[in-house]
């Protein structure tokens, strides 16, 4: 049985257990965390934005945010930014090649994406390219720890747990993300995010939150 502490490996069997009580105050005390570590960080991070923004156009044309309609809890559908990594239109280009095509539509990702411009391997494998985000978060539409977004397409990936996904925010990190990322099997990912919905805790939360940054300074499991 592969540890679902925030330690899962690749390629480990990673078993979801029974759901735990989560604590009355929990939603209270998230949203609390949340402000405190938010509103600071954008702040800090503001005068960042000008520089991002002028390399991803001198790398690209195209605009420098990337909107993406995905679902939130209670299935209200919201649009999460990100600042853009893959050349404009990278949509349309997937269909292109039948196998990313198979690839993506089994992983929702690429391993080897040739959408992906300069900057934007850089923006991704440091994970900055989620920076706007925060702003989602302090709009209430999203958390700094959660499930993994998914878009409306994507539902029915996660089968009879889609309804469990939906019931909390997603956010911006979260236990798979510091369990291997993208080196885990989509399945893996489905597990690990309804391990968290059942066992959710804020004291789980703090530990993700300090186990993302090693995760993001190493770039373990990025693409």
């Amino acid at each position: 049985m592969g540890s679902i502490n925030g330690c899962a490996k690749p390629g480990e069997q990673i078993i979801v257990s029974g759901m735990r009580r989560v604590p009355a105050l929990y939603d209270v005390e998230k949203r609390v965390l949340d402000i405190i570590i938010c509103l600071p960080l954008v702040l800090i991070l503001l005068p960042l934005l000008p520089v991002l923004a002028l390399a991803i156009k001198l790398d690209s044309p195209g605009p420098v945010f990337h909107r993406r309609k995905v679902v939130g809890k209670g299935r209200k559908a919201f649009i999460a930014y990100k600042l853009r990594t893959m050349v404009e239109g990278a949509e349309s280009l997937i269909c292109e090649d039948e196998e990313e095509r198979g690839e993506f539509e089994e992983n929702h990702k690429l391993r080897c994406d040739k959408r992906i411009t300069r900057v934007g391997k850089i923006l991704r494998k440091t994970s900055v390219d989620e920076l706007p985000q925060l702003m989602n978060v302090l709009l209430g539409q999203m958390s700094l720890v959660g499930p993994r977004m998914i878009s409306f397409p994507e539902i029915e990936k996660f089968g009879i747990y889609h309804e469990k996904i939906l019931s909390v925010k997603p956010g911006i990190t979260g236990l798979w993300q510091v369990s291997g990322r993208s080196k885990l099997s989509y399945e893996d990912r489905v597990r690990l995010n309804v391990y968290y919905v059942d066992h959710r805790s804020i004291w789980m939360d703090i530990k993700i939150l300090l186990k993302t940054i090693p995760a993001v300074l190493t770039a373990n499991g990025a693409y």
